[in-house]
């Protein structure tokens, strides 16, 4: 009976599993995406090979929203200092117009932090026009060593591409990303490696400049997460909220439309004995299969978004928590629930009699 009813009306079913399935697609890909880009962030800032970070007083997590207001000369005054190895300043840059971050650096301190940059293709930009891209851009772009990229309205000759998870996307000269800001002499921040004592390194470079932020790169890594970031808090739950209003709206409208067309039908069980605990059960489990039909399809979509995306996009990073899958299943049944209490209720209370009258 029950998938009887739901095939009576196969075009409003499956109008109604799609609308549960846009809600569930949407908080999957909300978080997906944000999650995806701060944990790709993370991955890159680690990748750099420092242990430590210098910023200025009250910069953001995120370095694209840093400004060029530390005194190059800092960078000499803390590689002075006995617990620091190698000290790289770099000056980040956001090309607004293609939406990717710059890194501005001294190549060969830039490099010192780890073992090195990974050529993939060409070498280290030699000249001031020069720059180097990392592969996912390179492939996005369809980037060949030799070919002419404009980055902050100024046209440079790709030299070389790397493997990522340095940090930026492109690398430019230091000396260059200063003059294109107008920052000389002037860098966003340190990237810093010790030699060994990350915490007493941290504890000197604080001492040294006690007004500028300086974190670990364990402690950045902590704050790479969605959770921790207020910012997105609100956000994310308005993506959240709306999910649940759409599933509630939908289940709503398709309820309340199915109990009056059922009137009849509604009569005629509790004149053969149904009692109301038994046609509000029977809606509500008509309600929860179309639920979990909309979030299966729902889920299912996402994923081969996610796949789609990954190969036409790969600079798109897509993270979908495992417990958010579950959490979407959990907001579409919430949505669903609260939009067929009502309708069920009302068409337990009808009086048998008046219900097979009705026309």
């Amino acid at each position: 009976m029950l998938w009887g009813n739901l095939t009576a009306r196969p075009i409003r079913s499956a109008l109604t599993v799609i609308a549960i399935s846009i809600q569930v697609i949407l908080v999957l890909m909300v978080v997906g995406l944000t999650s995806g880009v701060i944990s790709e962030w993370g991955k890159r800032v680690e990748g750099v090979g420092a242990d430590i970070l210098v910023q200025p007083p009250n910069s953001s997590i995120f370095f694209a929203f840093s400004s060029a207001v530390m005194q190059e000369s800092v960078g000499d005054a803390i590689s002075a200092l006995p617990g620091v190895d190698e000290v790289a300043p770099t000056l980040i840059l956001m090309d607004q117009r293609n939406f990717v971050v710059v890194y501005g650096i001294d190549y060969k301190r830039f490099n010192g932090l780890s073992q090195g940059f990974l050529f993939l293709a060409g070498r280290a930009f030699e000249s001031p026009d020069e720059a180097i891209a990392d592969d996912i851009v390179a492939q996005s772009r369809h980037l060949r060593v030799g070919n002419t990229v404009s980055l902050l309205n100024h046209n440079f000759t790709i030299s070389g591409i790397v493997a990522h998870g340095k940090g930026a996307r492109f690398f430019i000269p230091l000396g260059t990303a200063q003059e294109i800001a107008g920052a000389e002499r002037r860098v966003s921040m340190f990237y810093v490696r010790s030699k060994g004592d990350t915490e007493g390194t941290r504890e000197l470079i604080v001492s040294l400049l006690p007004e500028d932020r300086v974190r670990t790169l364990s402690e950045y890594l902590t704050l790479m997460n969605s959770s921790n970031l207020p910012e997105l808090k609100p956000f994310i739950r308005t993506m959240l909220g709306l999910g649940i209003v759409i599933s509630f709206l939908v289940v709503f409208l398709t309820m309340h439309t199915m109990v009056m067309e059922r009137t009849r039908e509604i009569g005629i069980l509790k004149a053969l004995g149904s009692s109301r605990l038994d046609i509000a059960e029977f809606l509500l489990n008509e309600m929860l299969v179309i639920a979990l039909a909309g979030s299966s399809l729902g889920i299912g979509i996402t994923f081969l978004m996610k796949s789609i995306l990954k190969v036409t996009t790969p600079s798109l990073m897509i993270l979908i928590p495992p417990g958010w899958v579950f959490s979407s299943i959990g907001l579409a049944l919430i949505g669903a629930g609260l939009g067929a209490i009502y309708p069920a209720m009302r068409a337990a209370s009808f009086d048998p009699v008046v219900a097979l009258a009705y026309e």
